[in-house]
């Protein structure tokens, strides 16, 4: 079985601008970058996949000097001529398993530019550390998720539900049932294997075992390059206990009820951001943009995939039970989706989400994102409830330069006109979760139109 992803048009884009660099996929092991190149390979005239973990691929780097002799030893081996080079994509997999080959993507790009070179691998943080002339200015990067949610809607074939969503005009009905569709992709998450497993099955009853072997990968993966037996320790007491901070920010000092000290925590924390397995989301104090994470302040964790951690809390059962999201594991758990989703989007950088706090003596307050909008910072509140409990919420409110916010909850779209309690007048958009995929657009539709 296969899907095709959104990055795909994103691709598509890349091949056919003058400007194209030789392009490097970051994204964790296993959430389907080959598979992805492969299926846009299909739509050149010659595509060419090394895979550098296997040494008959290898040797092209470890035997030939030359950009010109790799290349010919490339096109001799796979009998593709010179001359047809404009249609032709050359995909470098696993390609952390070659320090030259990362700094030959410098050539490509400046000896031979009508070739499109994709690159892609896991773990690139640490096989960068051993580059001795990193090709900078000469490469791009494009950052690659798990499936979202309209994604998943198009892999499980709900055609017309991928439609509703992505309508400029959803109703009341297609918002219901986009709901059950969405409910049913929080029970499954995201990685292309689980919702292989579930296609195929018609059943989650397989999927524990899925997400075992997944996280089982990461956690070999990344201890490899651990700098030795003590980090490989606090890497594995993270990854056994990370899931339980879901509901609040973390300090490093004895996380997960350790004696490891912060600095050792902090090491180990950064080596699972950079694989991308779990993010630092930082807070911000900002009220304007440009935003600016304060790095000293407390951060939440946000892990790569929502079934990882439907998984090792075993929530399956809550789930299916449950009618409004906003409510799971102490409202932790949307929050955490919302937030993944929103990541899913930002394709071609390594854009950072944040959340809002303001810290006092005798008064705090966290909103749980805020989203540019022009100028604009726009705060967004993910919960369900009466609008005068949004406490943090009218505290942002009162002191930005602005009438907007956003409330992700599990009722109706509306747009509703509210006081703060301090006396301000605000616009509150009410945006059912299943729409995360579309806030982009359909704040900026909002600001415009109110």
């Amino acid at each position: 079985m296969s899907f095709e992803r959104e990055i795909i048009r994103e691709l598509r884009n890349w091949r056919y601008d003058f400007m194209r660099k030789p392009l490097i996929i970051r994204g964790a092991r296993q959430v389907g970058k080959t598979t992805t190149v492969k299926s846009f390979g299909k739509e050149f005239q010659h595509s060419i996949f090394l895979n550098l973990e296997r040494s008959n691929h290898l040797e092209f780097f470890t035997e030939f000097q030359d950009i010109e002799d790799i290349l010919e030893a490339i096109l001799i081996r796979y009998n593709i001529q010179v001359i047809a080079l404009n249609d032709t994509l050359l995909f470098i997999d696993e390609i952390q398993e070659s320090p030259r080959a990362i700094q030959m993507l410098r050539y490509f790009y400046e000896d031979y530019p009508a070739l499109k070179v994709i690159a892609a691998g896991s773990l690139l943080e640490f096989a960068l550390k051993d580059v001795k002339s990193f090709p900078v200015g000469r490469v791009e990067y494009m950052y690659m998720y798990p499936l979202n949610f309209q994604e998943f809607l198009l892999a499980t074939g709900q055609q017309a539900a991928y439609e509703q969503l992505r309508s400029d005009n959803i109703s009341k009905t297609a918002i219901k049932v986009l709901m059950k569709f969405f409910h049913q992709y929080i029970l499954i998450g995201g990685m292309p294997e689980a919702i292989k497993r579930y296609v195929a099955d018609n059943s989650v009853l397989s999927l524990p075992r899925v997400y075992q072997s997944i996280w089982k990968t990461y956690r070999d993966d990344t201890m490899k390059y651990a700098s030795g037996s003590a980090e490989r320790k606090v890497i594995r007491h993270i990854m056994s206990t990370a899931h339980l901070y879901l509901d609040k920010r973390i300090t490093y000092q004895n996380f997960g009820n350790s004696n490891y000290r912060s600095r050792e925590v902090g090491e180990a924390l950064k080596n699972l951001h950079d694989a991308m397995v779990i993010q630092l989301i930082y807070p911000t104090t900002d009220l304007e943009v440009p935003v600016r994470p304060d790095l000293k302040k407390s951060p939440r964790l946000q892990f790569l995939d929502t079934g990882i951690i439907n998984h090792y809390m075993d929530m399956r059962i809550q789930l299916m039970a449950i009618d409004d999201l906003s409510y799971a594991y102490k409202g932790a758990l949307l929050p955490h989706i919302i937030t993944q989703e929103i990541m899913s989007l930002n394709k071609w950088g390594d854009q950072r989400i944040n959340f809002w706090v303001r810290q006092k003596s005798q008064s705090s307050a966290e909103v749980d994102l805020v989203i540019p909008e022009g100028d604009l910072l726009i705060p967004v509140e993910i919960k369900s409830g009466k609008v005068g409990k949004l406490r943090s919420l009218h505290q942002f409110i009162d002191r930005c330069n602005h009438h907007y916010a956003v409330r992700v909850y599990g009722g109706e779209m509306n747009v509703e006109h509210h006081k703060t309690p301090a006396g301000k007048d605000y616009t509150l958009f009410n945006l059912p979760y299943c729409l995360g995929t579309q806030i982009y657009r359909l704040i900026s539709d909002f600001v415009a139109n109110n």
